[in-house]
Parts: structure tokens; C-alpha cells; sequence
């Protein structure tokens, strides 16, 4: 996908959990709703829950329609929980599903959990999308004991995470104008 290099940076937020009861969303949403105040993105939300992929990676319909949606965007938030010391396998589902498009775009990481604050899967998923040639940023957020960290409304007054937010998002923006700018010099090689 070609952007000029004013257009509002493509960032897909991608709720990784897709358990019955989940607590993804408050988190998803209140990620969402502080992106969105910033004019540089074009925020929008992939819910894997809501996305049917195979798990066979067969292909299909709904994997080609994923595949545009990952390849038009420039930057990902990756909300993501922490099972059994690993990250869901409904985004190991969603990484796999695609190939080419993952490539050269900058990623983000907001986790959540008990005492860890899924920071355990958020260590394996920085392993796993340098594989598939994204680019990590530094910066992530993440949320320990995450059924204490937000009121009814879905906001939070975790300092650290608000900070974290912001220098993230700082980050990904750079990486995403970077990107789209080398994008105009050439073919990544990768």
C-alpha cells in the first residue's frame, strides 16, 4: 500500500485473547481511546475473537480479507494476556496466517496479567515477530493484577501505564514515518 508521507499513520490495535470472559476489551478500549487522541493515527481495532481464522492455515476468505487489513496498515498494538507463561494461540494463528505483509512494520505491546503483567508473552511475541521481520520498539505498557487497574468507566490512574502509552506511541510513530519513508527509496530485502 503506497501513503503519502502526510496521511495519518495506519495503527491496528490487535486484541489477542479470545477467552470467554476476557477483560481485553477494557484494555483494547482504553488503549484505543488514548491513540486516538493523537491526530498522527487512524486508529482502528482487529479483535481476534471477531476474526475467524484457520487454524490449519488453509486459507480462505477470511485469511485473505486479514491479510489486506494487515497489509494496509503501517504500525500495530499488539493488547495481549499471558497463558501459561506464553501469549494466546489465537495470535500465533494470526501471525502465521500471514507472511509478507508483517514485514518492516513497527510493533507495540500492551500486556496485562496477574503479578507478571504478561510480561512473559510479550518476551516470546519480540522473538517470534522479529522472525516475520517487524520491528519491535522498546517502549510497551503492561498491566499487573489488571482486574485492580480499571475503574467501571474502563480508565486507569496507573501513572506508568499512561506515561508508557505515550513514549510508545511516540516510538511507533517515528518507526512507521521511517518505514513509510525507506518504502520510497526502494524494496525492503528481507
Amino acid at each position: 500500500m503506497v501513503s503519502a508521507a502526510h496521511d495519518p499513520l495506519r495503527l491496528e490495535i490487535v486484541v489477542a485473547s479470545v477467552r470467554a470472559g476476557r477483560i481485553a476489551p477494557v484494555v483494547a478500549n482504553w488503549f484505543a481511546a488514548t491513540a486516538r487522541q493523537r491526530p498522527e493515527f487512524d486508529v482502528r481495532v482487529l479483535d481476534l475473537a471477531e476474526t475467524p481464522l484457520p487454524q490449519d492455515l488453509s486459507g480462505g476468505p477470511e485469511a485473505e480479507a486479514f491479510t489486506r487489513r494487515i497489509d494496509a496498515a503501517d504500525a500495530f498494538v499488539v493488547v495481549t494476556s499471558e497463558y501459561n507463561h506464553g501469549y494466546p494461540a489465537a495470535l500465533k494463528t494470526a501471525i502465521d496466517t500471514v507472511k509478507h505483509e508483517w514485514r518492516t512494520k513497527p510493533v507495540g505491546f500492551v500486556s496485562y496479567g496477574g503479578l507478571s503483567g504478561g510480561l512473559r508473552a510479550v518476551e516470546q511475541l519480540r522473538q517470534v515477530l522479529v522472525e516475520v521481520h517487524m520491528v519491535p520498539v522498546r517502549q510497551s505498557v503492561s498491566f499487573h493484577r489488571v482486574k485492580h487497574a480499571f475503574a467501571p468507566d474502563g480508565t486507569t490512574t496507573d501513572d506508568a501505564a499512561i506515561d508508557g502509552a505515550e513514549r510508545m506511541l511516540d516510538q511507533i510513530a517515528w518507526w512507521a514515518r521511517t518505514v513509510r519513508a525507506g518504502h520510497e527509496l526502494g524494496r525492503y530485502p528481507g
